[in-house]
């Protein structure tokens, strides 16, 4: 027979699945539509779940979606400062991680496009919060890395706001471009062969701009 304990754990497991189905059911979503756009309709839908558990879980759909903004964005961010703590040449370090961010774009294509959204909609203190968790880190990170490369020899002295948009606007641009790539192309999709060849293209694009003579 279950104890009280079991039965509180097995209750919390539970609510945190029903959680984690809405994010990803919001993202499926939006990466299959190539849009920041949901119903709510749709959303109980492809989760199988009542929309109510929304409000219950988020408070509405701008909950919602800051939810998920923190969920994605979060791993690029992690990821940016154990690497600018990494004992590794500045220049690897940014390779690797703009490979990483290629990938991420690639997972979550809608991901730039949101947080624009939600820093646009966002009350100023929530707007605050997502500039101050994700985008001035991100920043931060680049001017310790471009300093790094400076001082070693490495790097040209470059405007780390300017590498920013860089890098963002390369993988952002690229993966949210599908209806591009259909009427010019002739492709419906990105595929992963496709997406190597553009994170190759892009990280050598950047560090040539990037490195000295």
């Amino acid at each position: 027979m279950a104890t009280n304990g079991q039965k509180l754990a097995s209750a919390n497991e539970a609510q945190s699945g029903a959680r984690e189905q809405l994010l990803e059911a919001a993202s499926q979503i939006m990466r299959e539509g190539d849009t920041i756009d949901l119903s709510l309709s749709e959303l109980s839908l492809r989760a199988g779940l009542n929309s109510a558990l929304v409000k219950y879980y988020f408070g509405n759909k701008n909950g919602l979606m800051l939810a998920l903004l923190d969920r994605d964005m979060g791993k690029i961010v992690v990821e940016l400062n154990a690497l600018v703590a990494k004992d590794m040449p500045p220049e690897e370090k940014l390779r690797r991680h703009i490979s990483g961010v290629i990938d991420t774009y690639y997972t979550f294509p809608y991901l730039n496009r949101l947080m624009m959204r939600m820093v646009r909609d966002a009350a100023p203190i929530e707007a605050a919060r997502i500039a101050e968790r994700y985008l001035k880190p991100l920043s931060d990170a680049y001017e310790v890395l471009i300093e790094e490369g400076v001082k070693a020899g490495k790097f040209r002295p470059v405007d780390p706001q300017l590498f920013y948009f860089s890098v963002t606007g390369a993988a952002d641009r690229f993966f949210s471009a599908r209806l591009v790539l259909r009427h010019c192309y002739d492709q419906h999709d990105i595929s992963p062969e496709m997406r190597d060849a553009y994170r190759e293209h892009t990280i050598e694009l950047i560090m040539r701009g990037l490195l000295a003579d």
